[in-house]
């Protein structure tokens, strides 16, 4: 926290000197609870076009007879900007990554994957057994839960339902997102492929324009 600190006072430092210094903007993805997503996205809606909104989804994934939910929102923008997102949402408990230019250049093949953590860690288990050459950049999981609920299959009243969801949201579902590097060009269908068959959202950064 210290030394995030500081490094953003010394970027502003130099942006108000004049010299010169440009501002770099990046990209983030946050997972959370919808509480959480929305109050990011009323920020980069105030922010003065400083950061903008890319997508925002509400993800329901149907286990048997319980509604996982979650949402995410991608974000482009002021790197020091961000870095305030970034310490937000920390803060709060939700997952949090954040893709530079930097990494575009020495990384070209970047992917962000968004899913409950038990999915994303065997997916990456299956793509390693392919012999997929991957590595993780970034790693952030919520330290609360992803709301669970009763789908429409329970047949319960719902005053039942309501006093057996703190049971189920207490067995903590833990949602992760990760920066996927992938070393070959070939490989990256395989692992969308993949992924994508096991319920886990897939950022492709190739398919990622944006206009400054």
């Amino acid at each position: 926290m210290i030394e995030d600190n500081i490094r953003v006072l010394r970027q502003a430092a130099m942006i108000s000197s004049g010299n010169g210094y440009k501002v770099e903007k990046d990209w983030c993805v946050i997972a959370g609870n919808a509480e959480l997503v929305d109050d990011m996205a009323y920020n980069a809606i105030a922010s003065n076009h400083k950061i903008k909104i890319l997508f925002r989804e509400h993800v329901i994934l149907n286990d048997g007879k319980l509604d996982k939910k979650f949402d995410f929102i991608m974000l482009y923008g002021n790197s020091l900007s961000l870095n305030q997102y970034k310490r937000d949402t920390k803060k709060r408990g939700g997952a949090y990554v954040q893709v530079s230019r930097r990494h575009l250049s020495k990384d070209p093949n970047l992917m962000v994957l968004v899913a409950p953590d038990n999915v994303i860690r065997e997916t990456v288990s299956v793509l390693e057994k392919s012999r997929v050459s991957l590595a993780i950049l970034q790693e952030s999981q919520t330290t609360g839960f992803i709301d669970v609920e009763f789908n429409n299959e329970v047949r319960l009243p719902n005053f039942i339902k309501s006093a057996l969801k703190p049971f189920y949201n207490a067995n903590e579902v833990v949602l992760s997102a990760i920066l996927l590097s992938v070393e070959k060009d070939s490989d990256i269908s395989k692992v969308q492929s993949i992924a994508t068959s096991n319920r886990i959202f897939v950022i492709d950064f190739k398919d990622i324009v944006t206009e400054d």
